[in-house]
């Protein structure tokens, strides 16, 4: 049986044979951003997935039995619609100040899209959603950054998911393809020195790597009894664990 062509119930009956466990499929965007390719790779070579479907603007440089590749972006996601199905959606859309300096379109990077991209999941099968913000997302904030990520949250939770699993890390620490800015370099090599100190309200504040943020998604999926989970840095940390 062809994964690209056969459903995701087909996928779990496999030659009719009964599974002792459900095979799922997922659906990933952002998958060429940092935590996305950790998360792509995760999804892959996880035996709890049977396809994986990554929207992206182009193919990732990867080739797997499990991968689909569908090419969109936000502009175009609407006429691809049919091509996207999946039992989970896993949401690592982001961009940086320096990528995207008007804040039209940082806005619709981390706040329009990710919403967009959920709505279809859904529409398209999707039972449970897993997003990536950051520490501090409230909609209500003053400050832009924190205040585009509380609307995406708060947006994506108004989509009434079976599951909605919402992870807020604070810097992400890990070596990144590519360019930043000075500045950012620098506050990267000042949180590494620094996290073992910030220990404050929860850990909340603790860095954690691009990989182990997507490790943590991986096992936040294989047990999902809560309607509304959010993980900081502590929650993260415990799913690592098992």
């Amino acid at each position: 049986m062809d994964w690209r062509s056969s459903s995701p119930r087909e996928q779990r009956l496999c030659s009719g044979k009964k599974e002792s466990r459900q095979v799922k499929s997922a659906i990933v965007f952002g998958s060429s951003g940092f935590v996305g390719s950790h998360l792509l790779s995760e999804l892959l070579n996880s035996s709890d997935y049977g396809q994986v479907t990554a929207v992206a603007r182009k193919s990732p440089n990867i080739t797997h039995p499990k991968l689909r590749t569908v090419i969109g972006d936000y502009n175009s996601l609407a006429g691809v619609k049919s091509e996207i199905a999946g039992d989970e959606v896993f949401i690592a859309l982001g961009t940086t100040r320096t990528n995207s300096p008007k804040r039209a379109e940082y806005y619709q990077v981390d706040h329009e899209y990710p919403v967009l991209a959920a709505r279809i999941a859904k529409e398209r099968g999707a039972k449970s959603v897993f997003l990536v913000t950051a520490v501090g997302a409230n909609p209500n904030s003053k400050f832009f950054y924190v205040r585009t990520k509380g609307e995406t949250e708060r947006d994506v939770i108004a989509l009434n998911f079976e599951h909605t699993h919402i992870f807020r890390p604070s810097m992400i620490l890990g070596n990144r393809k590519e360019k930043r800015s000075l500045l950012e370099e620098a506050l990267m090599r000042f949180w590494s020195a620094l996290n073992p100190l910030l220990t404050w309200k929860g850990d909340k504040y603790k860095g954690i790597t691009g990989e182990d943020i997507a490790k943590a998604m991986i096992m936040s999926a294989k047990n999902q009894t809560e309607k509304l989970k959010i993980y900081h840095w502590r929650e993260m940390h415990d799913l690592l664990q098992r």
